[in-house]
């Protein structure tokens, strides 16, 4: 076993996602084929601080990662893509839709939930510095509150005494080259762990055209992250995480378009020749003492998290095509603190309890450009003008819980508990949401669990569409409907129920079903060049699945299978009405559509066998589609063309007695170049077409040491 995974749980022969039973927390999961080697002595306490009882946890350890096609070099999104309930959707911004909703993803990085940064593309934390996830949805405990969605729970890699690394480098299709190096080690109670790389290709988002290359579509991306450890004792642990991201894109063209608008003095270029170009910063940093005293056990945080986005349009271009140029500056800063607590009342009682408090300030720089144009919209000028659209806002969560995990017998744990979250910011909200989970598990073989959750999903403060409207009025820049009502907090019941069930020591089958009941579900959408989501409200909605996963195991090969049915609809769009046309809010006022976003039926599977040092893997990603709007026709009524995408890898390892290995991969992504409409610009809230990537070719080779 190479150094570098000095510190995982290692199943050794094993490389596939496996559901964890939530009720036997801390045992062996149905993976552990071989002994499981431990060589950190890293705390368990965290999983003392955030137990899972009756949710739904998938658990992604490196080898899973590994059997990927690109290894560690695989983008987070595009790991969790391969779990049930995650349907596809741009790539190049690390989306993802879990179980109907857009976004409400919550991360958390070694217990800590950090606030969300404003992302348009890309994801500021690399897969190569993950230990292990641990993938929470379902009806989730009092612990987990704000973004519900899905919990990725990323516990990350740490030093050993034993000092190492690993050195790397991808390169393959689309120009694309990918240096990185880890870096760990330790002294005494002192532990580091450290990763750096640079990516850089000319694929950095979605295609809007169906061919294999991408017009203006380079990318650049440089991760950092860091975790340094001293134990203070036996007893108490103090730690420190940081990581910046750096992105820069150039916006993808759509050639042979027509030019609207006319500006004088200028010929407008054509349209595969426009130069849009956005930046992306992110930093955080997180501090932590964990102390252990017996039977109580608790973790205190502070943390700080600085994200940007810059959006430089192609001015002269911009205004010729679309009637506007917006050059969009949107910081937010947050600074804040997390308390858990567990305390063992007695063999039957666990209380847990916990606070947390994050202060916002969101900054948002507009400068527009646009034409005078009459109270139909028709331009009236051919001289643009300038407005200056600036605001900030100040913003703050706070968040109380308090829950018993009550064993009432030996097959049966019940967690209940309450929760109290407050958001004052461009809404002031509150509720009080209370929960219960149980767990059943009559024999080593077969266990269930159901739950009931109430949720409470504030707007993402960094991301709130701005209300100034009336700043536009008589440009061709103004909104058609002359509202915009301020987003609302999203409020769900959530009812989960689900089983696992080994058939035997070799296959696993799974089942989950949920429905969600929302009042002001929250989407969120692109209008405009600038990609920036913006969240809006529909008055009510709902969203239900069903779930079917299998996993079967032996000593050198495997395989998976997942199958989603799912539905999402919404009716009446109430906040941020502005972004939309009169008609869609029209006929979505009194009638239920499906969510742009909604996938019927999503499919994953995969297989790997290993045999000496080598292992082939592939997988398959299916997906019936998401929504689209026909012409003439009701928002989101029909469905894009179902796609399939298959990838596989090779790989091999040198090992050199005393000096680590070396690994060398070969990987082919859409092995059979099947290209697809991932988006056709029509969905409600959707901005432009995007087709999924066409095959690519990928060699890596990296030293362990």
């Amino acid at each position: 076993m190479s150094r570098l995974f000095f510190h995982c749980c290692c199943l050794v022969g094993t490389s596939l996602v496996m559901p964890l039973d939530a009720f036997a927390e801390g045992e062996a999961t149905a993976s552990s084929l071989d002994t499981v080697v431990i060589t950190s002595g890293r705390s368990e306490q965290g999983a003392n601080l955030s137990p899972k009882i009756g949710a739904t946890v998938y658990r992604i350890d490196t080898q899973a990662i590994e059997a990927q096609a690109l290894g560690s070099d695989t983008p987070i999104s595009e790991v969790l893509l391969r779990l049930p309930g995650v349907a596809q959707d741009s790539k190049g911004s690390g989306s993802m839709h879990v179980r109907g909703d857009h976004g409400n993803v919550q991360y958390r990085i070694d217990g800590v939930q950090l606030p969300e940064s404003i992302t348009g593309f890309g994801q500021s934390m690399s897969t190569r510095v993950v230990d292990r996830i641990d993938f929470v949805t379902g009806a989730l405990p009092a612990q987990y509150g704000l973004r519900t969605a899905g919990i990725v729970e990323i516990t990350t890699k740490v030093g050993d005494t034993t000092p190492g690394g690993r050195v790397g480098v991808l390169m393959g299709s689309h120009n694309h080259i990918e240096p990185s190096a880890e870096l760990f080690g330790g002294q005494g109670d002192f532990r580091y762990y450290l990763s750096g790389s640079h990516m850089a290709n000319s694929l950095g988002i979605e295609n809007r055209t169906p061919g294999a290359n991408a017009l203006h579509d380079r990318t650049s991306q440089t991760k950092t992250f860091g975790n340094l450890s001293y134990a203070v004792d036996e007893s108490t642990k103090l730690g420190l995480l940081f990581g910046s991201y750096n992105g820069k894109f150039q916006i993808p063209n759509n050639p042979s378009q027509t030019p609207q608008y006319t500006q004088a003095g200028y010929i407008p270029i054509p349209s595969s020749q426009i130069n849009g170009n956005q930046n992306e910063l992110n930093h955080f940093l997180v501090l932590t003492l964990q102390k252990n005293l017996g039977d109580i056990s608790y973790q205190a945080s502070f943390f700080n998290q600085y994200s940007s986005l810059r959006y430089t349009p192609d001015t002269n271009a911009d205004l010729a095509y679309l009637g506007t140029a917006s050059n969009t500056m949107r910081s937010n800063s947050a600074n804040g603190v997390q308390f858990d607590l567990s305390n063992q009342l007695n063999a039957e009682h666990t209380l847990r309890l916990g606070v947390a408090y994050t202060r916002q300030l969101t900054q948002s720089n507009n400068l527009v450009t646009a034409f005078p144009a009459d109270s139909s919209g028709a331009q009236t000028s051919t001289t643009p003008v300038s407005i200056v659209d600036n605001s900030s806002q100040i913003g703050t969560l706070s968040s109380l819980y308090v829950q018993d995990e009550w064993r009432v017998s030996k097959p049966l744990t019940v967690n209940y508990g309450l929760r109290f979250d407050s958001v004052s910011a461009f809404i002031q909200e509150q509720q009080l949401s209370p929960r219960i989970n149980a767990a059943y598990k009559p024999d080593d073989r077969t266990s269930y669990h159901a739950g009931y959750s109430r949720y409470f999903t504030p707007p993402p403060q960094e991301l709130a569409s701005q209300s100034s409207i009336n700043l536009y009025t008589g440009t061709t820049a103004a909104a058609s409907v002359p509202t915009s009502s301020p987003v609302k907090a999203e409020r769900t019941q959530y009812f989960d129920f689900g089983m696992s069930h080994k058939v035997d020591a070799k296959l696993t089958l799974g089942a989950n079903a949920y429905y969600k009941k929302i009042n002001n579900l929250i989407d969120e959408g692109q209008f405009g060049q600038a990609l920036i989501l913006s969240p809006f409200n529909y008055q009510m909605g709902y969203a239900k699945g069903l779930e079917l996963s299998a996993v079967y195991l032996e000593r050198k090969w495997g395989a998976f299978a997942n199958v989603t049915h799912a539905t999402a609809q919404g009716q009446n769009i109430m906040s941020g009405q502005s972004l939309f046309s009169a008609n869609q809010l029209s006929y979505i006022s009194n009638h239920d559509v499906y969510l742009d976003h909604n996938q019927t039926l999503s499919a994953s599977s995969g297989a790997h066998y290993r045999f000496g040092n080598s292992k082939v893997s592939a997988d398959v990603i299916y997906g019936s589609g998401l929504r689209n709007t026909p012409a003439g026709g009701a928002p989101n009524s029909t469905t894009l063309p179902s796609y399939t995408t298959v990838n596989a890898a090779f790989t091999h390892t040198w090992r050199r007695a005393g000096q680590g290995s070396i690994e060398g991969r070969i990987a082919v992504i859409n092995l059979f170049d099947r290209s697809y409409l991932l988006r056709d610009g029509t969905g409600v809230g959707v901005g432009a077409p995007q087709y999924g990537a066409s095959r690519g070719f990928y060699v890596g080779l990296y030293s362990n040491f």
